[in-house]
């Protein structure tokens, strides 16, 4: 019965490109048809309950059997096989578009609702789940120079992850439209390479706040490394409780961080920034976010990767955003960009696989490589992309055209 249903759910799903699904029984299906550019793929199910399980629910089911080794894949890599499921239905196949059934309505409504609320007491909890698992492989996954864990910025002739890194937060740097002696606070800080990097090429400071003990040591250490460390500052402290002290700064910037805040906290987290900025303050928010309209998080990422986060629509960003008077100033959707730095992350781990199973275990490797090409396929076929968000709140602030950004932007790239 399994395998006739299985059979069925996969052979709904793949029209182009190949699955062959070998199952405990040695039965073989073959699913699909070949066709230019679509991957073929060889799996193996090693017991009977993988076919169960994906059923009740296809990502988490999928995810957990294939970290446990209980999906083999013989042909092809996660990367592939995510691919192959995502490139048959993408987000924009185009079509009559019909309006969901009340059954689906109703389930959707309920798992909206259902989101984390992702509190403050909370957050950190949140955050070292993700971030306190160890810098090291970050520094096997990431770009070495400014170790930037968000999507890089792809100009045109850029072909490096580290280019792109450094592209990236040359764009935001210009974004911010920076003047000398300003104070500028980072959101997230991570690693510190943004604070860094701005504190290199203009002559501010940078405050960095996290809530990774881990991220912030390393983040001082590297501001010492780099030279900076007398113009940067780092501390480990939630959004919320800075904007109680009362403190201000002439510039914001957060990259990454948003999609942690939680849906309920989106008019805390834009109330608190507001209240941060000085009258003439500006903001750059860079977040992942959906092309379409509110939705929820899929079960595995929820489980394994980031617990309390939630991926924005762009409508709720802007809603949230509007109950605290800042004006946005510009908008920008970078569509392909995450998926190729994605694709580099994968084949950076791809590259130190026996290192990061040294450090923890082969289903962590699993484990991480299926988030990593979940994520791709996301951002290729899926309904995700980024977006660059400036916001600021006096509307004279800032020049009255875009031609700044251009210029600073291009002033601040490696001739």
């Amino acid at each position: 019965m399994s395998e006739s249903l299985i059979d069925r759910f996969l052979g709904k799903a793949i029209a182009k490109g190949r699955l062959s699904v070998t199952f405990p029984s040695g039965k073989r299906h073959e699913l699909g048809q070949p066709a230019e550019g679509f991957p073929e793929v060889a799996i193996r199910l090693t017991d009977s309950k993988v076919a169960r399980d994906i059923l009740l629910d296809p990502r988490l089911g999928a995810g957990e059997a294939y970290m446990d080794g209980r999906i083999v894949i013989e042909q092809g890599d996660v990367m592939q096989l995510v691919q192959l499921l995502r490139m048959n239905k993408p987000w924009e196949r185009g079509g009559e578009l019909r309006p969901p059934s009340p059954l689906r309505r109703i389930r959707d409504g309920l798992k909206f609702a259902a989101t984390s609320f992702n509190e403050a007491r909370s957050s950190k909890r949140n955050v070292s789940h993700h971030y306190d698992i160890g810098n090291e492989l970050y520094r096997l996954m990431l770009d070495p120079a400014h170790m930037q864990y968000s999507c890089a910025y792809w100009a045109e002739g850029v072909t490096t992850l580290n280019e792109a890194q450094e592209a990236k937060l040359a764009h935001i740097a210009a974004k911010l439209a920076l003047s000398e002696g300003q104070r500028v606070l980072d959101i997230g800080c991570g690693w510190g390479g943004m604070a860094i990097y701005l504190a290199r090429h203009f002559n501010v400071g940078v405050h960095g706040i996290t809530l990774s003990e881990q991220q912030l040591a390393l983040a001082e250490e590297r501001a010492k490394a780099a030279g900076v460390s007398g113009r940067v500052s780092f501390e480990l402290v939630d959004y919320r409780d800075l904007a109680g002290r009362g403190e201000k700064f002439d510039r914001i910037v957060s990259v990454g961080m948003f999609e942690h805040v939680g849906r309920p906290q989106f008019e805390t987290f834009f109330r608190c920034c507001a209240n941060l900025l000085t009258d003439e303050g500006v903001m750059l928010l860079h977040t992942i976010g959906r092309f379409g309209g509110p939705g929820t998080t899929d079960a595995f990422t929820a489980k394994y990767i980031f617990p309390g986060g939630y991926i924005p629509a762009l409508s709720e960003t802007l809603a949230a955003s509007e109950k605290s008077r800042l004006i946005h100033t510009d908008i920008e959707t970078l569509r392909l960009h995450y998926a190729k730095t994605l694709r580099a992350w994968y084949a950076n781990c791809q590259a130190n696989r026996d290192a990061i199973v040294s450090l923890f275990d082969d289903r962590f490797y699993r484990m991480w490589t299926f988030y990593l090409a979940g994520a791709t396929a996301a951002f290729e076929y899926g309904g995700m992309g980024n977006y660059q968000i400036q916001f600021a709140r006096n509307r004279r602030t800032l020049p009255l055209t875009r031609d700044y950004i251009q210029g600073m932007e291009t002033s601040l790239r490696p001739h």
